[in-house]
């Protein structure tokens, strides 16, 4: 057994979790140099929230940001997280855009790009692996972690032998909400390793509580990498920490061979980060600690906080029980889809609105009547019929590849922005973001033009959630 290998996600999915994705840049670069120096396998900084989030939020170009990360990070891959046919977005878009996305996103610095479908639909993981083979980076294909009567572990290893065909480098058992247990995780790990010849990933959320016993079990049976956070960002709804791995594996077969003291030079840092982000409210106690709900709902911990906020919005939050119940009944109703963005989403909002309107499906959303139509591509489970019609009625439901239906956007978009955008990676931005990215480059302008002064540095600050 070689040493298992650390993937530190503090740049992106500690943050995400945590504190809605608003760490700045500027919070980040003094950790840069540290982080370099440890040896991980690989630092994950870019994609998920994180570029929406450097638009909307932070008035950041997600861009500038990866570029900075590149040119101080020389000695550690940097692996980012791409939604398939829905990039860093939450629909699909064309091939066209997509191909584009990950070539830029390889030229501004990305080595790893993990792939991933909401619903395991490998067409829709096709276009983006190409694209990242073309370019010469690592493809990583994830599975989306669930449990329902139709995951079990045959599924998830003929889906990983069917990434490994795609031309997949690695795969990521991407367990979203922390359900994996530990056992079950050695038995998946076993199942995969003995169905294809890919280094494994695991990533994992301390949700549960079961992060740390998942990733010793499943280290034991073969898994190569662990996603891991540095401990001031990690536990809750992050992942486990990083220290607290390597000292376990220390003196073992699998021991990683990190430092210790120079993982507490980056703790350092981060621990102050910390402190600000509690006394800004950025980070509320709350998201650190267990939630069995996961376990008996499998919802998600950001999909659980957005339950939670939905239901405050309506002056409803005694009803967060009945819609905790009704979230299994929809996901059945809609083929059983494994709850990460923009499934989770989706599933949250139409048990919301089965609860709150007193009659199931009385109201029923555009995006779970798309889901139902095939509109994301093909769900684990078949969709009854009779509910397909109950909710779509006679529409014909979609059973080609979703994008093979949308119409190239790159030429419409140049056209609309050719005395608008100053870089290549503009386009991109507008492509998944129009109306976000369109007030940044308003911003942006006024910030080179040094017209705003005061009130630009203003924006710049940390916004609470």
């Amino acid at each position: 057994m070689a040493k298992v290998k650390i993937c530190e996600t503090v740049l992106r999915d500690a943050h995400q979790s945590l504190i809605a994705t608003r760490m700045t840049t500027n919070d980040m670069l003094p950790a840069l140099e540290l982080l370099d120096d440890v040896g991980y396998h690989s630092l994950e900084v870019w994609g998920g929230a994180t570029f929406d989030s450097c638009l909307r939020f932070l008035n950041e170009d997600p861009w500038e940001r990866l570029r900075k990360i590149r040119k101080t990070c020389k000695n550690t891959k940097l692996q980012m997280l791409f939604r398939g046919q829905n990039i860093l977005g939450y629909r699909h878009y064309p091939d066209d855009v997509v191909e584009y996305f990950v070539q830029k996103s390889l030229a501004n610095g990305i080595d790893i790009i993990r792939i991933f479908d909401a619903l395991n639909d490998p067409r829709n993981l096709e276009t983006a692996v190409k694209a990242t083979i073309k370019e010469g980076g690592h493809v990583q294909a994830s599975l989306s972690y669930t449990i329902s009567p139709v995951h079990n572990n045959e599924y998830f290893a003929n889906f990983a032998k069917n990434l490994e065909e795609m031309g997949a480098n690695s795969i990521c058992i991407k367990d979203m909400a922390g359900l994996l247990k530990p056992y079950s995780a050695y038995e998946l790990v076993k199942a995969i390793k003995s169905n294809c010849n890919l280094p494994v990933e695991l990533h994992t959320h301390y949700t549960t509580g079961l992060a740390s016993m998942t990733a010793i079990k499943a280290v034991e049976a073969g898994c190569d990498i662990i996603d891991t956070a540095i401990s001031p960002l990690a536990m809750g709804t992050s992942q486990m920490p990083t220290e607290a791995l390597v000292a376990s594996l220390q003196d073992t077969e699998y021991d990683t061979g990190l430092d210790l003291k120079k993982l507490d030079a980056v703790a350092v840092h981060f621990t102050k980060l910390r402190e600000k982000y509690l006394e800004t409210t950025l980070l509320d106690p709350k998201v650190l600690s267990v939630n069995v709900k996961t376990l008996l709902y499998q919802v998600p911990g950001g999909m659980y906080s957005n339950l939670i906020s939905q239901l405050k919005a309506q002056g409803k939050s005694d009803k967060l029980d009945e819609v905790l119940e009704e979230v299994p009944l929809v996901r059945k109703d809609a083929g059983y889809p494994p709850l990460v963005t923009p499934t989770s989403q989706i599933v949250g909002t139409q048990a919301v609105m089965n609860v709150l309107s007193g009659e199931r499906y009385k109201m029923v959303s555009n995006e779970f009547k798309a889901l139902v139509r095939g509109e994301y591509g093909k769900t684990p489970a078949e969709i009854d019929a009779d509910f397909r019609r109950q909710i779509i009625g006679d529409e014909e439901p979609i059973t080609c590849r979703p994008a093979d239906l949308i119409e190239p956007e790159l030429p419409k978009i140049r056209e609309k922005l050719k005395d608008i955008a100053i870089q290549d990676e503009d386009i991109l931005s507008y492509a998944l973001f129009d109306q976000v990215a369109m007030k940044f480059f308003d911003y942006r302008a006024m910030q080179i033009l040094n017209l705003d002064g005061e009130a630009g540095d203003k924006e710049l600050n940390v916004h609470p959630v």
